[in-house]
């Protein structure tokens, strides 16, 4: 394994530490016999393997990050779940997937892309009827959003909110420890150093302005009773 690699892994490990967010939006969701789930905006599926876990569903992960995918597909043979867990490479902006094709729609920081109410209208005719809509975004005019979440057909079965102590504590405070010990490091490894830039230049945005870290779980049903 290389060097960039392994800082790459050592970051994943600490994106898990928000698994547990993932896991509290899950369990609101109403128990579900082998559900068809959608990752939209996979990447590397930190989420789309705990959903497998948490599942026991048939999971399509989507991204157009293909380095990321193939850490992906990795991640699904070393499991031994190719048979119900599969990667692909398409853009979030086409999303062919015949309608009603799937019971949840599981977006973690990609919805933005599109935009929260587009991709709330857009994204409805993928789900069965009275299948759901589990979207992490950030905060942004949360009232605006909740208000979205009804008219574009949706029943609002709750949602909460991961502040910038959250973001602080449990992801930007370890990265940034695991940045600096390996700069020192691995100064003159030039792959390395280009992954500890990246991850600086997420700690810089943040420290910059904490506030917009603040992001929301809206976990929805498709309301089809009108």
């Amino acid at each position: 394994m290389s060097e960039a690699v392994r800082f790459q892994s050592q970051k994943e490990r600490i994106r898990k530490r928000l698994l547990k967010y993932a896991r509290k939006a899950f369990r609101m969701l109403p128990k579900l016999d082998n559900p068809r789930i959608l990752d939209v905006g996979c990447g590397s599926g930190v989420p789309t393997m705990e959903l497998a876990r948490l599942s026991n569903g048939e999971i399509i992960g989507l991204d157009i990050d293909q380095p990321a995918l193939d850490i992906l597909t990795r991640k699904i043979k070393k499991a031994g779940l190719t048979d119900r867990v599969q990667a692909i490479n398409r853009s979030i902006f086409d999303m062919e997937f015949p309608e009603k094709s799937f019971d949840i729609i599981w977006s973690e920081g990609s919805i933005y892309v599109v935009g929260f109410e587009k991709g709330l209208q857009e994204w409805r005719r993928f789900l069965k009827l009275n299948g759901y809509m589990v979207v992490h975004d950030e905060k942004g005019n949360i009232d605006e959003k909740l208000r979205q979440t009804s008219s574009c057909g949706y029943e609002l079965l709750g949602h909460f909110i991961l502040n910038e102590d959250i973001w602080r504590d449990e992801y930007f405070a370890p990265l940034e420890r695991l940045v600096i010990e390996t700069r020192i490091g691995y100064a003159d490894d030039p792959k390395v150093l280009e992954a500890v830039e990246s991850s600086q230049r997420e700690i810089d945005a943040f420290k910059k302005n904490p506030e917009l870290n603040n992001s929301v779980f809206f976990i929805m049903k498709r309301n089809d009773n009108h």
